[in-house]
């Protein structure tokens, strides 16, 4: 990640794209699209949580949002895929959703690693999702056909391709088998 511009300026890349960006110490920092593998998974998890939600008309999944997280330190950080209760943020609340980051702590926190991925900043992200109030976070290894679920950074569980991935005590009755998300190795 690079300091691109003090908070407030806009990013832009050379086509005009803007640029996906997290607030850290009040300046934004760059980071990249999802390459196509991680893209995959992150779509694959949203519709999964979507539709678990949809049914038991429980929240809101989303792909790389931006969070405004309550700590001592500025931090808006964006992860891969993220689900909101309707306890957290009322179900047709519109206000506040145009802002550029949505000021609610997710209940899970979803980042799909990819090989330019630093371990230490997966980890202190993962710490922060976790003082800032987020209750799970699911570390994605696309792959390695692995997720490691975080409850604290203490409390950590590891999950494999023949494994069934749950929403613990967060989603109750979430499960997803591993196998229908990771994508199918070739020879």
């Amino acid at each position: 990640m690079s300091v691109l511009a003090p908070m407030g300026t806009k990013a832009l890349h050379l086509d005009g794209d803007e640029q996906l960006y997290e607030i850290v110490d009040g300046h934004r920092l760059e980071i990249p699209h999802m390459g196509a593998l991680a893209s995959i998974m992150a779509s694959r998890l949203v519709f999964e949580l979507q539709s678990f939600a949809k049914i038991h008309n429980l929240g809101q999944a989303v792909t790389e949002t931006l969070f405004r997280l309550p700590l001592p330190k500025e931090r808006n950080r964006r992860p891969d895929v993220a689900f909101v209760s309707f306890q957290r943020w009322p179900k047709g609340r519109r206000e506040g959703l145009d802002e550029n980051a949505w000021n609610v702590v997710p209940e899970v926190a979803v980042e799909v690693v990819s090989p330019s991925d630093d371990a230490e900043e997966l980890l202190n992200k993962v710490g922060e999702y976790i003082q800032a109030g987020v209750l799970l976070v699911w570390l994605i290894y696309p792959k390695q056909s692995l997720v490691h679920a975080y409850e604290s950074l203490t409390n950590v569980r590891g999950f494999t391709r023949s494994d069934t991935l749950d929403g613990g005590t967060v989603l109750p009755g979430f499960k997803l088998p591993l196998g229908d998300l990771f994508l199918e190795v070739s020879s």
